[in-house]
């Protein structure tokens, strides 16, 4: 029997299960999702339990539309869905989906929305929480796509996977003087990104400067920034937060438009999976080019011309 409570504070004890599960991230420890500021999320992240073992968990959060009530994957975290341990059994993946159902009728909630994370993200490949949401009558709400880079055991296995122009972006980087390095300088970068964000999409970064810089604090060695270089001056940066032991997540990407010519990004993006390969690294996950199922082509080609494929990152909603 699969029983259903909410998260009782115990944040050390959810992090030890994030931290041994099949699909844990960075993004779903209480560390991370405490970050937030207070009264942003209405969290009601929940456990399960088997004959008194945790054997999952739910970073959650209540989100009130249109006078439904609906229990949601938790909407600070980049990942969501279920977290469940290697030996997760198909038995228990069906209970705790049903349960999950009842308990959300049980607290008079009118819906369920769960938004699954890539396969890129579990250890070990395993579709049981899928069969059983759809089983259990969820519905696909959303369908977007994730640009993967599969890092080989070479930087030059990879860079022979770039499509000629960006081999050729490259090296005309480095012929004009660009150089890649690690950085602190977490306020320049913001401020290029901002800037960038304002006129192309005119709105404004996920974190405010200072909850990034709290992250930073937060996560000392889980996230780093690359910057490029031009005679001192940053003219482009990329923010890669460690998600799991084999999987880096570029959360932010960005450059300064007056030197793209340049190409910055190419070089700085051709350092950062030279160091993920050196630091053991399997995966690089460019994030997401489509936005409520609308693909980005100019994105989605850019991320291709790397050598990156595309994954499902798929929400689906139960209506109760």
């Amino acid at each position: 029997m699969i029983t259903v409570k909410r998260f009782n504070n115990n944040s050390a004890a959810w992090d030890s299960f994030v931290s041994l599960a099949n699909n844990g991230t960075l993004f779903h420890t209480r560390r991370f999702l405490s970050y937030h500021p207070e009264g942003r999320f209405n969290d009601h992240s929940l456990e399960f339990y088997k004959k008194g073992k945790l054997i999952s968990i739910l970073p959650a959060a209540i989100i009130a539309n249109d006078g439904r009530r609906q229990l949601v994957s938790h909407p600070g975290a980049s990942v969501g869905s279920f977290v469940v341990p290697e030996d997760l059994a198909f038995a228990d993946a069906l209970a705790m989906v049903e349960q999950l159902s009842e308990y959300a009728k049980a607290n008079n909630f009118d819906g369920i929305r769960l938004t699954q994370p890539p396969t890129i993200y579990s250890r070990r490949l395993s579709h049981y929480i899928d069969f059983a949401l759809q089983k259990n009558g969820y519905k696909y709400l959303r369908r977007e796509i994730s640009s993967v880079l599969f890092l080989e055991e070479t930087i030059d296995d990879n860079l022979s996977k770039f499509k000629s122009t960006h081999r050729t972006a490259v090296r005309k980087a480095e012929k004009s003087g660009i150089v890649v390095r690690q950085s602190e300088d977490f306020e320049k970068f913001y401020y290029i990104l901002k800037k960038n964000l304002s006129i192309r999409h005119n709105v404004s970064p996920t974190h405010t400067l200072t909850e990034l810089l709290h992250l930073k604090e937060l996560f000392p060695d889980k996230i780093y920034l690359f910057s490029a270089y031009m005679e001192d001056k940053m003219v482009a940066g990329v923010v890669n937060f460690i998600a799991t032991d084999n999987v880096v997540l570029a959360f932010y990407i960005s450059h300064d438009e007056d030197f793209q010519e340049a190409r910055p990004i190419n070089l700085l993006f051709y350092k950062v999976f030279e160091w993920a390969i050196q630091e053991k690294f399997r995966v690089f996950d460019f994030g997401i080019f489509t936005v409520n199922e609308e693909p980005n082509m100019g994105l989605a080609r850019f991320k291709e011309n790397f050598g990156a494929s595309g994954q499902f990152r798929d929400t689906l909603e139960l209506h109760l």
